[in-house]
C-alpha cells in the first residue's frame, strides 16, 4: 500500500492529497479531476496558482503546469490570461455519471409544493427592506458580532419584542424575562430540560403539534393526552386524568391542527388549576398575527396573575423559517435557571440577525409587512377553498392562521386522500397522524402561506380533480 502525505493544518481542504511516491503529476491530475467531477471544486472556482500548489505539494512547478494543461485539454478547467486557472463552466460528465441518478445533494431540494405547511410570508418589499438592513449591519457590525453576547440575546431586540407584545397581545413583561431563541422548538427544548425532570407529567392537546410531542417523548416526560373540542383544550378532562401534572403545553389562540380557540372560561379554569397545582403553562402562540376577522383573544400570559405561563412566539410564520428567530417570555421565578442552561448549551443567539430584526421592528417595517402578508394569506386561503370545492371534502374555512382542514367524506382514508392530492400537485399532512388517544379524524391539513394566489388555486384544483376521480383521468 502507498503512503499518503498529510496536508499541513493551514492548507485548504480543497488542496489534493497525493501519494508520497510514484508518478505524482498524473496523480495530481487525476485527483483534481475527481474533485471537479464530485463537485467539491465548483464551476467557475479558481484553482491555486501553479507556483503555490507546487510549493505546497513539494512538486516541480512544471508538473503542476502540465497537469493544468492536460485538464484544460480535457475540458475540465480553463486558463484566463492574466487571471489564473478556473474550473470550466461546463464540465464534461463521465459516462457513469450521466447514467446514474442525480442525488438531492447534487441537485438541491425540489421547490416546495403548494399546500406545504410552514412556508414563510415574505414578499419582494420585505426582502428589499431586509437586504438593506443586512447590508448596513455588515458595514457596521454590532459589538456582539465580534464578541460573545448575552445568552438571552440582543437587548434592543428584546425591548422591541416587549413593546410589540404589550401592544398586540396584552403581555406585560420586563426585558430580562425575554429570551431570544432559534425558534419555538429550541425554546421548548430549553424550557422542558430546565424545568421538567424526567417522568414529569405534561398535559398535551389531543390532537397536537407532532414536533412538540416527539420532543417531550425524547426527554422521557409522561404524556397526558387531553381532548380538544370547539372550545379548545378541556381542563376538566386534564384534571381528571392527572390533577397534579407539572405542566401543560397548548396552542390556545389557534389550536394546532384543529384551529379552535380556547374559550375565556377555559382560560380562567386552566390558570386556576396551574396556580393551585404549581404547574407551568407553556403557551405556543405560533401564528396569532394572522387573524382575518376581529382581534384575537388576549394571550394567556396577558391574564396570568400568578406567574405560571411561559409564552412562546416566533418569526418563522410571520416572516420566514430561515431567519431562525423566536422568543420566550419567562416568569421571573425561572429566568435564572433557564439563563444558566442557555449559557451552557447554545451560548447566545446570532447578533447580526438580531440587529437587523430589531431595526425592522423599530422602523415600522414589521407592522407594514404583516398588513400585506395578512391580505395575501387571506386571498390564498380563499383561492385554496375555491380550488378544493370540486373534491368530496368538507372544508373548514378558518378566520385565522395559515392552514385549513379538509375532512374526508364517506369514511375515506386520509392516507389515500393525501396520495391523490399529491398526484395533482397539492401537498398536505394527514390529520389522523396527529391524534394520540382520542378517536382519529380523517382529513388533510393544507397550508396556504408562501404561495401566490394563482399557484395555490391551480394546485388545489388539480388536487381536487385527482381526489374526485380517484386518480383516474
Amino acid at each position: 500500500m502507498q503512503k499518503h502525505q498529510t496536508n499541513l493544518p493551514d492548507w485548504s481542504a480543497l488542496i489534493p492529497v497525493l501519494p508520497a511516491g510514484g508518478p505524482r503529476r498524473e496523480a495530481l491530475q487525476a485527483e483534481l479531476r475527481r474533485l471537479i467531477e464530485a463537485r467539491v471544486l465548483l464551476p467557475g472556482q479558481k484553482l491555486p496558482p501553479s507556483r503555490e500548489l507546487a510549493r505546497r505539494l513539494k512538486l516541480a512547478r512544471g508538473a503542476v503546469v502540465a497537469a493544468y494543461e492536460q485538464l484544460a485539454a480535457d475540458g475540465f478547467v480553463e486558463a484566463r490570461l492574466g487571471a489564473g486557472t478556473y474550473v470550466a463552466a461546463q464540465v464534461p460528465e463521465h459516462l457513469a455519471q450521466k447514467t446514474a441518478p442525480r442525488t438531492e445533494a447534487m441537485t438541491g431540494p425540489a421547490p416546495p409544493m403548494p399546500g406545504k405547511l410552514g412556508s414563510g410570508t415574505v414578499d419582494d418589499k420585505t426582502l428589499r427592506d431586509l437586504r438593506g438592513l443586512f447590508r448596513e449591519a455588515l458595514m457596521r457590525p454590532p459589538p456582539g458580532f465580534l464578541h460573545y453576547g448575552d445568552p438571552f440575546g440582543d437587548l434592543q431586540l428584546r425591548r422591541e419584542i416587549v413593546g410589540y407584545l404589550r401592544a398586540t397581545r396584552g403581555i406585560r413583561a420586563e426585558v430580562d424575562q425575554v429570551m431570544i431563541t432559534s425558534g419555538t422548538q429550541s425554546a421548548l427544548s430549553l424550557i422542558a430540560r430546565a424545568l421538567l425532570p424526567r417522568d414529569s407529567r405534561i398535559w398535551v392537546e389531543d390532537p397536537c403539534y407532532p414536533q412538540a410531542l416527539n420532543l417531550f417523548r425524547s426527554l422521557y416526560l409522561t404524556i397526558i393526552p387531553v381532548p380538544v373540542d370547539q372550545d379548545g383544550l378541556d381542563p376538566a378532562a386534564g384534571i381528571a386524568a392527572a390533577p397534579r401534572a407539572e405542566a401543560v403545553y397548548l396552542t390556545p389562540s389557534h389550536q394546532y391542527p384543529l384551529g379552535t380557540t380556547l374559550s375565556m372560561p377555559r382560560r380562567l379554569e386552566l390558570l386556576d388549576w396551574a396556580q393551585g397545582a404549581g404547574a407551568w403553562i407553556i403557551e405556543d402562540d405560533y401564528d396569532s398575527e394572522f387573524r382575518f376577522t376581529g382581534p384575537p383573544l388576549a394571550a394567556l400570559h396577558g391574564i396570568d396573575r400568578a406567574g405560571r405561563v411561559i409564552y412562546l412566539g416566533t418569526f418563522s410564520k410571520a416572516l420566514a423559517p430561515g431567519l431562525r428567530l423566536g422568543y420566550a417570555v419567562l416568569p421571573a421565578a425561572v429566568v435564572e435557571t433557564v439563563h444558566r442552561l442557555r449559557d451552557l448549551t447554545d451560548r447566545y443567539p446570532n447578533p447580526l440577525i438580531e440587529t437587523v430584526l430589531a431595526r425592522f421592528l423599530a422602523e415600522g417595517h414589521y407592522a407594514a409587512h404583516l398588513r400585506r402578508a395578512r391580505k395575501r394569506c387571506r386571498m390564498a386561503r380563499d383561492a385554496l377553498v375555491e380550488g378544493l370545492s370540486a373534491a368530496p371534502l368538507d372544508v373548514t374555512i378558518p378566520d385565522q392562521g395559515l392552514h385549513l382542514i379538509a375532512h374526508a367524506r364517506d369514511g375515506a382514508s386520509d392516507a389515500e386522500l393525501q396520495r391523490l392530492a399529491q398526484s395533482g400537485g397539492l401537498a398536505s399532512r394527514r390529520i389522523s397522524q396527529m391524534f394520540i388517544k382520542a378517536p382519529s379524524q380523517q382529513g388533510l391539513v393544507i397550508g396556504y402561506s408562501g404561495f401566490e394566489t394563482a399557484e395555490i388555486r391551480a394546485a388545489a384544483y388539480e388536487g381536487a380533480r385527482a381526489i374526485a376521480s380517484g386518480g383516474r383521468r
